[in-house]
């Protein structure tokens, strides 16, 4: 990697600062590809399908995403901080995450297949989210990815990420060359999981070993689980308010309003990657600083909530005045009613920003058994917003309340929970003077 070996004798990097910068570029390499992967495989299917099987579609995948998330428990961010600690064996703490993850992922399955068949009246939209709903199972393996990430080692599932991305597309455009049906893309997009487990499958025997050396344990199980359930309970609420939107914009308006408003999502997933990124590259950095010295943890805490935050909002900034030639250009103008939209919704990375960082905090300080009630405000605001803007609003409302919703859970529920007035301090400082930290970038990854 030429470029990036320039980088790091420019900034004459210790061995392990040069680690993390390679762990942070494969990152980005990774999402880049695959969110860009991503978004040109929903235009080649949104320009097939058409705003209302597109938006059939989307609904599916965001009802099912509701269920997968309480499938994971909350074990995601607590898995990567334990084997970053590294005080029992990282065989023992992805053995016991993986059926534990196993387990749950079953049970929601089958509650996802009923709920649907008990709430929808369409038995082909059940049938479409029992086809998804495997994703729930097969995501169980992101604990490889997990592992990876907590040893500072990105590049291994990065490649295998980017892998997934390139054939996904190859089978979407086979699909769109044989005329398939909505079905079939929607099989498809469950099959991305089954190549996605296995790459993450294939990288761990390269680099790490065999799965047969995973080891269940019940009593670090219970361990697990209670360090969780907070976190469960607070991605539930993220995900609540992050992905409802699409799910009652499909009951409470109609199903093409849900291909435009997954129109600008698409983009704006595009917008978040980096935020979400930082945050997670920085969890082990923020550990280990905190394990060293509290001064040195706050003032790399503030750093990098100040330059993540700055940097989305000019990326923001940017893509709201370009909505209309981005949408025109790539979706078509089928979907120009997701214009305005995204001209909205681009500022949601912003507050993702503040939002994921002092997430990133929280976990770090142990903290995160608050957490639910920062999120559980957040999704009480985008369930009451959306249920009182949306039948007279549209899908604008959504937009709208979709920042609100963030920076209701992200920043005004700090100031109400006492155990979190610091982080609401550091987000203050950030909106008011963190944009000058966006020339310090250096300093985040200083011993």
């Amino acid at each position: 990697m030429p470029i990036l070996n320039r980088i790091i004798n420019h900034f004459h990097l210790s061995r392990t600062k040069e680690a993390i910068m390679q762990n942070l570029f494969w990152a980005v390499i990774g999402k880049s590809v695959n969110l860009l992967g991503g978004l040109l495989a929903g235009i080649i299917v949104a320009r097939y399908l058409g705003p209302e099987q597109y938006g059939l579609m989307n609904y599916v995948i965001s009802y099912v995403f509701l269920f997968q998330t309480f499938a994971l428990f909350g074990l995601d961010s607590i898995e990567i901080r334990e084997e970053a600690r590294g005080q029992k064996s990282y065989q023992t703490i992805i053995g016991t995450a993986f059926f534990l993850k196993l387990i749950f992922g079953c049970c929601f399955i089958a509650l996802a297949i009923i709920t649907s068949w008990l709430m929808e009246a369409d038995g082909y939209t059940t049938l479409l989210v029992a086809i998804y709903s495997l994703t729930v199972v097969l995501n169980s393996l992101i604990v490889i990815r997990n592992y990876f990430t907590a040893i500072v080692q990105n590049e291994y599932v990065v490649k295998a990420e980017i892998s997934r991305t390139l054939i996904s597309i190859v089978i979407k455009l086979t699909l769109l060359w044989i005329g398939a049906s909505l079905t079939w893309f929607v099989v498809a997009y469950m099959f991305d999981f089954v190549l996605l487990g296995t790459g993450y499958v294939m990288a761990y025997h390269i680099k790490i070993g065999f799965l047969r050396e995973w080891q269940f344990d019940r009593d670090y199980a219970k361990f697990l689980i209670k360090e969780s359930f907070p976190l469960l309970l607070t991605n539930a609420a993220v995900i609540i308010y992050q992905r409802i939107d699409q799910v009652m914009i499909g009951s409470m308006i109609d199903k093409s309003s849900v291909g435009y408003f997954s129109v600008a999502a698409k983009f704006t997933e595009v917008l978040i990657f980096l935020p979400m990124i930082l945050a997670q590259t920085i969890t082990p950095i923020l550990v280990k600083a905190r394990e060293r010295d509290i001064a040195e943890y706050n003032a790399k805490a503030q750093q990098f909530m100040n330059f993540s935050f700055w940097l989305s909002l000019i990326a923001s900034a940017a893509v709201s005045m370009l909505a209309y030639w981005l949408i025109r250009f790539t979706f078509g103008p089928a979907y120009l009613p997701a214009v305005a939209v995204l001209q909205v919704m681009a500022f949601k990375a912003a507050s993702v920003a503040l939002s994921n960082t002092a997430g990133a905090m929280l976990v770090t300080e142990g903290l995160q058994r608050y957490a639910i009630l920062r999120d559980g405000f957040g999704c009480i605001v985008c369930v009451l917003l959306n249920y009182l803007l949306l039948p007279h609003y549209g899908i604008m409302a959504a937009a709208f309340v979709s920042i609100a919703s963030n920076i209701a859970a992200g920043y005004l529920a700090d100031a109400l929970v006492p155990a979190y007035h610091h982080l609401f301090l550091c987000q203050t400082r950030t909106l008011i003077m963190g944009w000058s930290d966006l020339t310090h970038v250096k300093n985040i990854f200083s011993k």
